[in-house]
């Protein structure tokens, strides 16, 4: 279901598909994320299959009763303070999504799904 934005000029529809591609390329921009981990698995390795990169892979949209909810699944890297990455996600999705798309974002939740230990040599 489409994100709609009335206007006096008329009804602009936004996909969910689109919202969570900006979500998941300004999630990428923020430091101590290594990665983003896939909600929706056949689509994404269908995605893969074809030599397509999926940068909302990771981002699940929800719009409850006109509200728009993102869940951001990540990866972080190990020595960074997690809370601060995952506030930093936060700001960073909200402000973006505000800025980019004019879109109220109700809520962004953050789960963290693992911590990547760099290899030792």
């Amino acid at each position: 279901m489409p994100k709609i934005i009335r206007t006096e000029l008329g009804n602009v529809s936004i996909a969910e598909d689109v919202i969570a591609t900006v979500a998941g390329m300004a999630a990428m921009d923020c430091y101590g994320l290594i990665g983003m981990v896939s909600r929706k698995q056949v689509k994404d390795s269908f995605n893969e299959f074809l030599g397509r990169e999926n940068p909302g892979r990771g981002v699940e949209i929800r719009i409850l009763d006109e509200r728009l909810f993102v869940d951001v699944y990540i990866i972080v890297s190990y020595g960074t303070k997690i809370s601060e990455v995952a506030h930093n996600v936060m700001d960073k999705v909200r402000y973006t999504l505000q800025d980019m798309l004019g879109i109220e974002v109700s809520a962004v939740n953050v789960i963290v799904q693992g911590v990547r230990v760099p290899e030792e040599r």
